[in-house]
């Protein structure tokens, strides 16, 4: 499964706006925003926002490569669940 992010401008009502939206396929799975200096020691974490289809826990990610492993991993467990895959 191909999962394929793309940078977007996320209207939080705060300084956190750099955000990232996570396809699968051609489904969109998650929105992540990445934590401003506002956030002191969390500054620079990706915060999952939303998801779609997946648990849904809040959730925050020392880099974006743990962030696709833990989207990953939640689309495949809902596949072999029977739900609906991505």
């Amino acid at each position: 499964m191909k999962l394929d992010f793309r940078p977007v401008r996320v209207a939080t009502g705060s300084d956190d706006e750099d955000g990232l939206l996570a396809f699968a396929g051609d489904r969109l799975v998650a929105v992540l925003v990445r934590l401003s200096e506002m956030h002191d020691d969390m500054a620079g974490l990706w915060f999952l926002k939303a998801s779609f289809g997946l648990r849904d826990e809040r959730q925050t990610f020392p880099d974006l490569s743990s962030a696709e492993a833990w989207i990953r991993n939640h689309v495949i467990s809902r596949a072999e669940t029977g739900a609906e895959a991505p």
